[in-house]
């Protein structure tokens, strides 16, 4: 049931539904929404936001931002499984009909953050508080880079830099922009509202409180900085960091589709230019003039999803607005 209470600090605590609960601070200039568990074997962004919820209640961590915190999937979570029937991270994109739980579960996330989101537009200048969505998830894969991040395409001019900020406070390795609509729970909150939307990828899948969640650190003094209105100085991370430009996708739409590379090869794995990537009835894709790094690639998804992304080293004029354009390279222009 919905529950209620307040901090001795003045910070509202909102318990909405299973794994749903939103913190409220007296002021703020921010409306976040960190999930986690879309995947219930993604264990570390669960203990994550568990861990941040704990230190908000129990008075040692206080926030100044209003933040919803996610933990999507908790049949998953105790399946320690990455669904029940449907890939919850493929349905975010309106009502989706009542075909198994994972449909019902991905509607009842979106009326919640479209709730949370709305009571942020109640005057001008809440309307003009920034909105953030970091989805949480652990890779299935080796990768190149331990942690990096997807940004979503969208076709609103909103401009990124604040989230590569972000990232490279946080230590983050990588950032990876995308060019087309999806149906993720970060595309979703983007295109939908806006938001400074990520997809993160901490690190390997683990058992349940099986993770060196010290790995993830770095990450979670971001949240915590982010949350308290601190500036984020990237400048302060002696870290690497890196960004690309999907290239392209390549869709499944056969069940004759297969990789001509290992299932298990790593994230940014390279193919030199004109080296086979898949093949699918006599339909053969190759590396183009360059070469290209595979991201996320699965022969195994179901038909009419991605098999695979492919990108290319990328560097923005970071002078300039940064978008992420729907079809379009990433850069400065102001809508798709």
């Amino acid at each position: 049931m919905p529950q209620a209470f307040t901090l001795e600090n003045g910070v509202e605590v909102k318990h909405h539904d299973v794994g749903v609960v939103e913190i409220s601070p007296p002021t703020a200039t921010k409306d976040i929404v960190i999930s986690s568990g879309i995947h219930g074997d993604e264990t570390a962004p669960i203990e994550l936001v568990d861990d941040l919820v704990k230190e908000i209640v129990e008075g040692r961590f206080v926030p100044t931002e209003r933040t919803l915190f996610v933990i999507a999937h908790p049949k998953a979570i105790h399946a320690y499984t990455r669904f029940i029937e449907e890939n919850l991270n493929r349905l975010f994109a309106g009502e989706n009909d009542h075909r198994n739980e994972e449909c019902v579960l991905a509607n009842r996330l979106q009326c919640h953050v479209k709730e949370f989101f709305s009571l942020s537009v109640n005057s001008e200048a809440e309307h003009s508080r920034e909105r953030w969505h970091f989805d949480l998830h652990s890779a299935i894969r080796d990768s190149k880079h331990y942690m990096f991040a997807v940004i979503p395409a969208s076709s609103h001019a909103t401009d990124i830099r604040p989230m590569s900020s972000f990232l490279q406070f946080s230590a983050m390795d990588a950032m990876l922009l995308s060019r087309t609509p999806s149906s993720t729970f970060s595309w979703w909150t983007g295109e939908t509202f806006g938001a400074l939307a990520a997809t993160f990828e901490m690190g390997r899948v683990a058992p349940l409180y099986k993770n060196d969640m010290t790995e993830f650190e770095p990450l979670k003094a971001g949240i915590k900085a982010l949350l308290s209105n601190q500036t984020l100085d990237e400048s302060t991370s002696n870290q690497t960091f890196d960004i690309y430009k999907v290239s392209r996708t390549i869709t499944k739409t056969d069940d004759a589709f297969t990789l001509a590379f290992s299932n298990e090869a790593a994230n940014f794995t390279f193919f030199k230019e004109g080296e086979t990537l898949a093949e699918e009835n006599g339909k053969e894709y190759v590396s183009e003039a360059g070469g290209e790094a595979v991201v996320f690639p699965n022969a195994k998804v179901a038909v009419g999803q991605r098999a695979c992304l492919l990108v290319k080293p990328f560097t923005p004029d970071l002078s300039l607005p940064l978008y992420v354009n729907v079809e379009r390279d990433p850069g400065p222009i102001a809508a798709s």
